[in-house]
């Protein structure tokens, strides 16, 4: 029970007097406690209960000789107990108004006696008895902070004879109290927790902004606020003294506009109505009438529904809340700097929706920058990786009395570290170590205590053996983020970086392995570029040998040049220090060292090279550097991470079509088929399946047997997997025989299954692998009947343009090879609408594909109607002007399919698409030439286009096209020209006669 009153109660000290309990929930709900504890020990313990007390428990009472029945001696106004100790003297003294009680027993009937006003003397007990253990039991249990060794106290006083049955009593008495005080803690924690406490800056804010919304016009939501005193203390509090004991800080009379005035008290615990309180005096008006609301604008909202209405319309206040709560709450006084740059920001209240955004950008800067606003450097990094520790919550201990015990031993070693001597300090690390630093109790134990600094200090001092000891250290704890963290605000990085240099090599790769921990983050990153990081790191790759046996010296080498990888591979996820270490020389060393036999050193060397591979100029380094061999070749041994790591970097660097073909000539393919047995590790899995899928845009890398275990991989995997087996298996089915391998291996129906997911990436790699397999009619058959191709059509209302340009796609041979695809078609409702709007898309990709899926549809009588009512041929025409040669051959495919209805060519004439059309015709693309001839053939057969054609130059195109090898390009030439021939005929015909 000490311990709950000192740690836990909230008590306000006046300026002279006793401390008092707040009116808080937390208090109250201690008190309660506290109470019911009391009430029912009698009953529970009759044994302790009437074990007579040190000293008795004294307080001012409100209970009078009335309140007591039988088993009292009643004489006046005093009042004593027939129940007495040893010695005769009562266990209770009733002098009004003062009370002294000696037993539990005696406790339990007063609050028994109490009836309404239990808590009322419970709280009046406790204010006047700060640590009443120390009073039941003697001074030598006294409520001090560390630890409680009462109970052992206790055991050493137990004797031979009549004592021993008294002292047993006094043992199960504390430990009933230390139970009480357990219990009260644990309650307490979790309602504190959760309560927000008010200050009088907090309360003086809240109450500026109120008033300046009670005269805003037709905006206005209060007729007035008023404090009821002007005089104000200096702690801000505007109570009277006998008032603030209780944490009151104000009272104010609240005007709204539509009910009664409200009499507010203001209360470091919340805010609640009173009785009224219009001068001091009023004892009775300082009652709460309400319940406790967190704030004033709370209070208000549930008291006034015209302030909640209205009130939450207003953008302006919100803004002031914010900036009100960040003047009070962080701008503190001692920052003069911080408080003066909030005051410029928050100056002008007129441009509220501005000034939201740049207070929220200023509580960003301040939550991540430890001095407050950052340079310019912070917003110009770029990450080809996410941030894995970005933004990572501070989780802390709930309470002192849940940490272990080495906590505090690690706290008392520590202390040793800052004042001892070289030898001291040395002892204090060894020590250290000796516990287990991977436990997030013993690191955080360091940092609490102010361990960091310490340790970052010595890395300033002329003593290796200190130096190296901390770099043990902090190379064990940095893999914690938020002790990472901590070591970056302290300035931790810019030391080690400079410890590079250092001749010791022990200190240099200890040095490095902790900075390969810290730069897991951004900012820790971009310190150690700016401050010469890249370069030394890069400096400690050029010391390694290349045999397999090692002098110990050369072990050493070793591991300096692994350490330096590691932190290059930590740093490399930056693309600036990619370039940096590019430029400091790294690409010929990392080289080198992949041609290690140390599988440690192949790690980080390897991982390191397949980050930087994002880039296209580590990738033709990779090329003629000949590290494609050493990465196949590394593929065959048993380290599933360095395989992983191999595969990973060949899966980026396989964009190149050199790369690919030198992964084949390397025999690489045979090595990354086998890797696809390892099904049960993910990351390897992954890393595999994308170095094949990458490798398998060159069709001559394509293996049947891959294909059937990719097939297989095609169920129960993560979408990391689906998406690299299923972009393999859609470069695979580009050829005919392996379209056939997927039917046959089972693959078209968990294919088509994924057409249901949401994964972008999936999704644009089996819309492709779908649609290659539609090119053969047994694998379409299949497609159809698991209605494939509404699934496809569905997912041209996907908002990813690459998602629906390649659905466009996979509709296409779809439509060529399904057995009725017009009535197919017309069977998905709104599907022609659908996708003649996507004509209306900015993208190209979509535009061809969708092109290319009209030239399709249109190729069906009925399905061309309803897509020309739908305005199919201005929304095409409007697209001729393009100079894209991929979207001019679809365009022109599209266009002279869509002739072959009603009087559409002679739509396209009037919309203006022939003359941009003739253009097609000077394209370097031979594919343009036909399917523009085509279009052009079909538009001819209106005079007017003819004329229009004829006046652009058209014929001398077509001539020289008339005699190409190109069969059909060769006839839509020349029926081009002959109707152009046969209009001139005609007219001069019509002419001459």
């Amino acid at each position: 029970m000490g311990v709950a009153l000192t740690r836990a109660a909230q008590w306000t000290t006046a300026s002279s007097g006793t401390g008092k309990l707040e009116i808080t929930p937390v208090n109250e709900s201690l008190l309660k406690e506290i109470l019911e504890f009391v009430e029912q020990f009698s009953s529970r313990h009759p044994q302790e209960a009437k074990h007579v007390f040190k000293e008795p428990l004294q307080w001012t009472t409100s209970l009078e000789a009335s309140d007591f029945k039988t088993e009292y001696d009643i004489s006046g106004p005093a009042v004593k107990s027939q129940e007495t100790d040893r010695d005769g003297h009562p266990m209770l003294q009733l002098t009004p108004p003062s009370i002294s009680v000696h037993s539990f027993s005696q406790l339990s009937k007063i609050v028994q006696l109490a009836t309404d006003k239990k808590l009322k003397e419970v709280r009046a007990c406790l204010e006047a008895n700060r640590d009443p253990v120390a009073k039941m039991l003697g001074p030598s249990f006294a409520t001090v902070e560390g630890e409680d060794s009462s109970v052992l106290r206790l055991l050493e006083e137990v004797k031979e004879g009549d004592q021993a049955k008294e002292t047993e009593i006094k043992v199960k008495l504390i430990i009933l109290l230390q139970q009480l005080d357990t219990q009260l803690l644990s309650n307490s924690l979790k309602q504190i927790s959760q309560e927000v406490r008010l200050s009088p800056a907090a309360v003086k804010n809240d109450v500026e902004l109120l008033k300046s919304f009670c005269s805003e016009g037709e905006k206005r939501v209060l007729t007035s606020v008023q404090y009821t005193s002007d005089y104000e203390f200096t702690n801000g509090c505007r109570t009277p003294p006998w008032r603030q004991v209780h944490g009151e800080i104000c009272y104010l009379v609240i005007k709204p506009c539509d009910t009664q005035p409200l009499h507010i008290t203001c209360s470091t615990a919340g805010v609640f109505l009173n009785g009224g309180i219009r001068q001091e005096g009023e004892e009775n008006a300082y009652d709460r009438t309400s319940d406790v609301y967190r704030d004033l604008v709370t209070l208000l909202k549930s008291k006034s529904p015209h302030f909640a209405e209205n009130i939450n319309k207003q953008v302006g206040f919100h803004v002031k809340q914010v900036a009100g709560f960040l003047r009070v709450n962080i701008c503190s006084a001692d920052n003069p700097t911080k408080q003066y740059a909030f005051e410029l920001i928050i100056d002008d209240y007129e441009h509220t929706a501005w000034m939201l955004i740049v207070i929220s950008c200023w509580v960003l800067l301040l939550s991540k920058t430890p001095g407050g606003v950052g340079g310019a450097d912070d917003f110009s990094e770029s990450s080809s990786e996410s941030e894995e520790d970005e933004e990572q919550p501070e989780r802390r201990t709930e309470s002192n009395t849940d940490l272990p015990s080495e906590y505090w031993q690690i706290q008392k070693l520590v202390k040793y570290l800052k004042g001892g001597n070289q030898t001291a300090t040395v002892i204090a690390l060894c020590s250290m170590r000796d516990f287990n630093l991977a436990q997030e109790t013993c690191q955080l134990a360091i940092r609490d205590v102010g361990g960091l600094e310490v340790l970052i200090n010595l890395l300033d001092t002329e003593e290796i053996k200190c130096k190296i000891g901390s770099l043990k250290i902090l190379k064990e704890i940095s893999r914690n983020s938020q002790i990472r963290r901590a070591i970056a605000d302290l300035g931790g990085l810019q030391t080690m970086v400079k410890i590079l240099d250092s001749p010791d090599k022990d200190l240099k790769y200890l040095a490095a392995e902790t900075i390969a921990n810290v730069a897991k983050f951004r900012r820790a990153r971009r310190t150690v570029r700016q401050h010469g990081g890249i370069m030394r790191l890069v400096k400690l790759l050029d010391c390694v040998p290349d045999s397999a046996a090692l002098t110990e010296e050369q072990e050493k080498d070793v591991e300096v040049a692994r350490c330096g990888a590691l932190a290059l591979w930590s740093c490399s996820k930056s693309t600036r220090n990619k370039e940096a270490i590019r430029k400091a020389g790294g690409i010929p060393l990392l080289a080198r060292l992949l041609k290690s036999p140390h599988e440690n050193m192949l790690i980080p060397v390897v991982g390191t090279l397949q980050e930087c591979a994002s880039e296209r100029s580590y990738r033709i380094a990779i090329q003629t550097e000949g590290m494609i061999e050493d990465l196949v070749k590394n593929l065959n041994c048993d380290n599933h991470e360095l395989q992983m790591h191999c595969a990973s970097a060949i899966f980026k660097c396989a964009e190149d079509k050199r790369t690919r073909d030198l992964v084949r000539q390397c025999e690489g393919l045979q090595p990354l088929v086998t890797l696809l047995s390892q099904a049960d590790n993910k990351q390897l899995l992954a890393a595999t399946t994308g170095a094949i899928w990458k490798c398998s845009i060159s069709m001559e890398n394509v293996d049947y047997k891959a294909l059937e275990t990719l097939v297989g991989l095609l169920t129960d995997q993560p979408e990391e997997v689906l998406v690299n087996v299923v972009g393999a298996l859609g470069e695979g089915a580009q050829k005919p025989a392996n379209r056939a391998t997927i039917r046959k291996c089972g693959g078209i129906q968990p294919l088509v299954n994924l057409l249901t997911g949401t994964n972008q990436a999936l999704l644009v790699n089996v819309t492709k692998a779908v649609g290659a397999c539609a090119t053969e009619l047994e694998n379409m058959t299949i497609i159809d009947r698991l209605d494939g191709v509404r699934l496809l059509w569905s997912l041209l209302k996907n908002p990813n343009p690459d998602v629906q340009a390649s659905a466009a796609w996979a509709i296409c041979p779809c439509i060529e090879n399904a057995k009725d695809s017009g009535e197919m078609v017309r069977s998905f409702v709104g599907g022609l609408e659908l996708i003649v709007n996507l004509l209306k898309s900015t993208n190209k990709e979509v535009l061809a594909s969708v092109c290319a899926a009209i030239a399709k549809i249109a190729k069906d009588e009925e399905n061309l109607a309803v897509i020309t009512d739908h305005g199919v041929v201005p929304m095409l025409a409007k697209l001729t002007n393009t100079t894209d040669d991929k979207l001019r051959r679809h365009l022109a495919e599209a266009i002279a399919r869509c002739c072959m209805w009603g009087s559409n060519r002679v739509l396209f004439g009037e919309a203006g698409a022939v003359a941009p059309l003739v253009r097609y015709l000077k394209s370097k693309d031979t594919s343009v030439h036909q399917a523009t001839a085509q279009a052009l053939f079909q538009l001819s057969k209106d005079p007017n286009n003819c004329i229009t054609m004829h006046d652009n130059g058209v014929v001398k195109l077509l001539l020289g096209m008339m005699g190409s090898t190109d069969e059909v390009l060769q006839e839509a030439a020349a029926g081009c020209v002959a109707n152009i021939r046969r209009l001139a005929l005609a007219n001069e015909k019509a002419r001459y006669g």
